[in-house]
């Protein structure tokens, strides 16, 4: 190694690697305090969640000096995000995207005693079984529901090369939705797709209670694989058997809008919380700009007694991406697929940001059912929105003016 141009004080591999696992263990370790950044809504925090490098060591380099003298990165990771989550045995449990530099993404699980920070992977990733009659060229984007017949669904993206696409086309892909169970979050049963009316599906969540005796999804229908086309928004639509899931009918319950943070295409987050006002719901809704396309999650509520029908509608965005947040992969995007809700009321809601990173704010049922109800509709037109803030302007000032 002496005649190597960039040898360095750094290639004796035990130092080396023992420098590495000190950096990894720091960063396990750190505290993740509030940040400065308080809306009443929820409250940010200081790092994220989960990085490329939460990921452990010994996946992503060969540890014996004999095959890799140089101590590289064998299986480098790229990033960790989109996680769905659950609370398990009291343990905070997000099941991350986590993506290689060859662009294959897999599914791994990191946990927290207090769902904030100190989040370690567990010993492996997890193997997702593959369907017998197609295989997935690319998993991704997890929803974690705990449903009431007592397993736990996993529902995913499947994504393969478009069977219909000319042999030449090396970009065109085909989106589907794929389901998993378990009980405990280690042991997996792939069970077939989902198959819908639409030509291809993605941010498709099950629902965690039957409705009128039946399995309930909401679905994202689209004509291709990036472009909702004539696919209109958050879908609905019913199964009778979760090991045959057929959906023959969808509906929309929460159509994009023209003008709006939901103009280009909009999807369900994570499955819906049950309260007392209603299902509350967190969603992304993306618009285009000059910059290019812009993901932000927004909220709405749908009745407790029939969740396909909407009943609040706050306008405009809850959370957008900020700082660091605007800056990866895919910048200038925040996307929710999981929460968790504790027995205090506490709500941890968990996001990635430009398809790199995962970030946590917290909030609490009351605030965000409050803000969901009370937070006054996008009104439709610049006219509306002044008399809307006039509107809120004229009872501040009968506030002020009597105190």
């Amino acid at each position: 190694m002496t005649d190597d141009p960039i040898a360095t004080e750094h290639d004796n591999f035990d130092d080396q690697l023992a420098a590495l696992r000190e950096e990894h263990e720091a960063l396990l370790d750190r505290p993740n305090p509030p940040a400065d950044d308080y809306n009443g809504i929820f409250q940010r925090y200081e790092h994220p969640v989960l990085t490329a490098d939460h990921v452990p060591l010994d996946w992503r380099y060969d540890l014996n000096p004999e095959t890799n003298p140089y101590l590289m990165e064998r299986l480098r990771v790229n990033s960790a995000f989109n996680a769905g989550a659950i609370k398990l045995d009291d343990r905070y449990l997000l099941m991350a995207r986590v993506e290689g530099v060859d662009r294959k993404s897999f599914f791994a699980i990191a946990e927290s005693p207090n769902g904030v920070d100190n989040f370690e992977f567990w010993d492996e990733p997890v193997q997702i079984p593959e369907t017998t009659d197609r295989t997935d060229t690319n998993v991704y984007d997890m929803r974690l529901t705990r449903h009431e017949d007592g397993w736990i669904y996993g529902v995913f993206c499947t994504e393969r090369k478009d069977p219909d696409a000319p042999a030449s086309d090396m970009s065109a892909a085909e989106a589907q939705c794929g389901i998993v169970r378990t009980k405990d979050m280690m042991s997996w049963e792939r069970l077939p797709n989902v198959q819908t009316p639409s030509p291809q599906q993605r941010n498709v969540v099950l629902h965690p209670e039957f409705v009128d005796g039946q399995y309930a999804f909401y679905t994202r229908p689209q004509d291709d694989f990036v472009m909702a086309g004539s696919g209109d928004g958050i879908g609905w639509g019913l199964c009778e058997d979760i090991e045959a899931p057929v959906i023959d009918e969808e509906e929309i319950l929460d159509p994009r809008a023209y003008h709006t943070v939901k103009e280009v295409k909009n999807g369900q987050g994570p499955p819906p919380l049950k309260t007392d006002e209603g299902w509350l719901h967190v969603a992304h809704g993306v618009r285009d700009t000059a910059a290019g396309l812009r993901y932000v999650l927004y909220v709405f509520m749908t009745a407790l007694e029939d969740p396909s029908r909407v009943t609040h509608r706050p306008g405009g965005h809850l959370l957008a991406p900020k700082g660091q947040e605007r800056v990866g992969d895919v910048s200038n995007v925040v996307f929710g697929n999981g929460w968790i809700r504790d027995e205090d009321g506490t709500v941890y809601i968990y996001y990635g940001s430009s398809d790199t990173r995962t970030h946590v704010v917290t909030s609490t049922v009351d605030r965000l059912v409050d803000y969901a109800v009370n937070t006054p509709p996008d009104p439709g037109r610049s006219a509306k929105a002044v008399e809307q803030r006039k509107a809120l302007i004229e009872r501040n000032h009968a506030v002020t003016n009597q105190s």
